[in-house]
């Protein structure tokens, strides 16, 4: 299981059909401090895809070298990402403990979105020109009628669409690159969208920050 400290964890099964289903929650306290009163829950990172029933989970405590599973439902539409959080005490102290998002294949989809990255330098000024690359991962073949969509969020909080292709031809385990490029204009943040589509069904969405300022 990976471990992010003091805990480590595991959710399974990570892939599920669409509905209501159940995925159990593994944790085992790493540490060498007692975990107590912990508060454990399971959320979303995007609840169209995938949200979880509930509020979430009390467990009196962890031992060090303790174990623990818990079972969460979750309402699972689309492949989305979850991640658990848990607040308690720690040696008489407060804590606050979040997992990674964990990927949740919902269904048998035929490819997937698998990262978005601006290519700039570290705050870049106005003016200068950014490059946005998106990779998609087949799954299952494609003949090439998915749709990708790149959109900027920009710091007035308007978006703007950058740029609208149909995917290539793929055979399952090829991935293809696709590139857009803008011209910030005003200082701020910009969150950088991309969305891969099948027809009117999300497949996928990622987001990049980029922080314009002057030098």
């Amino acid at each position: 299981m990976p471990v992010k400290h003091p805990l480590e964890y595991e959710l399974s099964p990570t892939n599920i059909d669409p509905g209501l289903r159940w995925v159990t929650l593994r944790l085992r306290n790493v540490g060498e401090e007692d975990l107590t009163a912990l508060d454990v829950r399971l959320n979303s990172l995007d609840a169209y895809s995938i949200s979880v029933a509930g509020t979430g989970l009390y467990i009196v405590g962890i031992h060090p070298g303790e174990e623990t599973e818990r079972a969460f439902q979750v309402s699972a539409n689309l492949t989305g990402r979850l991640y658990a959080s848990v607040d308690g005490w720690r040696g008489g102290e407060e804590f606050h403990w979040e997992s990674p998002g964990i990927l949740i294949t919902v269904g048998e989809e035929v490819a997937e979105l698998v990262s978005l990255f601006a290519l700039t330098e570290p705050y870049p000024p106005p003016g200068d020109k950014i490059v946005c690359e998106a990779i998609v991962h087949a799954l299952e073949g494609s003949d090439g009628r998915l749709r990708i969509e790149f959109w900027s969020e920009t710091p007035r909080q308007e978006f703007e669409e950058l740029g609208s292709f149909e995917t290539e031809p793929m055979e399952p385990g090829e991935e293809a690159t696709y590139r857009v490029e803008f011209v910030p204009e005003e200082e701020g943040s910009y969150a950088i969208h991309a969305y891969l589509y099948d027809g009117a069904k999300r497949l996928g969405h990622e987001i990049d920050y980029v922080y314009v300022t002057e030098p």
